[in-house]
This record gives C-alpha cells, structure tokens and sequence, in this order.
C-alpha cells in the first residue's frame, strides 16, 4: 500500500492568484444582439500542479432545462506581481490569449484583461476581441466578459456572481 502524497504547495510565483484555488458555482446572465438574453448556471475550477500557473476548468448550463451550454479550458499564468495572462480553448473552434492586469489587496484580487491573440478553426465564428474584468472578494467571484463578434462592436456579453462551493 503506497503512502498519500502531501499536498502540492502553489508555486511561489502564483501565490497572488492563490485566493482563487477552488470550485466556483452560481449564476449568470448573457445578452448579444444576435442573440436572445439567457440565464445561465456556472462552475468554474482553479487548481494548480505546483507549477507557476494555475489550471482552469468552466461549464456552463441553462438555467432553463440544465442543457450544456458552454466550456473553457485553460490556464492562468502571473509573470510578474501585477500581470496575468489567461490562455483558454473552446470547444466552439476559437482560441483565447487574454492579458492584464491584476491587483490585489486584502480585501480582493481584481484582473483586467484583454484579448492579445485569437485563433480560430475555418468553421468558428469571426471573434475579434474579448475583454473580462474578474473580482474575488470574500467567497465570490464577479466578472464580466465583453465581445466584439459576428460584425458587431465590443460590448457586454456575460456577467455572473460565483460562490466558493
């Protein structure tokens, strides 16, 4: 019978982003002008391999009839105290490299980001741009993803309010 292995300390280098390690559920509202608004459930997952990244995992579902909606994978990275990078896939062909900036203080850990590079597969949908403004305070996380998409200008698409499951 092996031994346990002791928990993995976060990397020095993401201890900022630290707060974040966790599951995530709550609610959220989309709207787009091609699209109808729509309410929405959401799990988001932060953990981490004692690397200087953290590893990120999002589903979301309808809040309507609990039919998949959504998913996003990827990493968030902190190269220096007051940057963050957050490098995601979509199962929908696109591809996502958001950069910005992070503060944090007691009280809260605040990123700004915005898109540096999209890549897409010849069948996704044209995105442009993609901006989210992620807050921790406490046990919630709040954020906001704006999009520039389908021929239409950057703007709101996403909110949410997510607790510490």
């Amino acid at each position: 019978m092996s031994e346990p292995h002791p928990p993995i300390a976060p990397h020095p280098d993401i201890a900022p982003l630290a707060p974040l390690l966790g599951v995530w559920r709550g609610n959220g509202r989309g709207e787009y002008p091609t699209i109808q608004p729509f309410d929405y459930v959401e799990e988001i997952r932060f953990g981490h391999l004692g690397r200087p990244f953290l590893t990120y995992r999002q589903r979301t579902r309808s809040a309507d009839d609990g039919r998949g909606l959504h998913a996003e994978t990827g990493y968030l990275r902190c190269p220096r105290p007051d940057r963050v990078e957050f490098i995601l896939a979509h199962p929908t062909g696109i591809t996502e490299i958001c950069e910005g900036t992070l503060v944090v203080t007691d009280d809260e850990v605040r990123m700004e980001l915005d898109s540096t590079s999209i890549g897409r597969s010849s069948t996704a949908k044209l995105v442009n741009t993609l901006g989210r403004s992620i807050r921790l305070a406490g046990d919630t996380i709040d954020y906001r993803l704006r999009m520039e998409a389908v021929g239409e200008p950057l703007q709101h698409h996403l909110a949410a309010a997510l607790h510490r499951a």
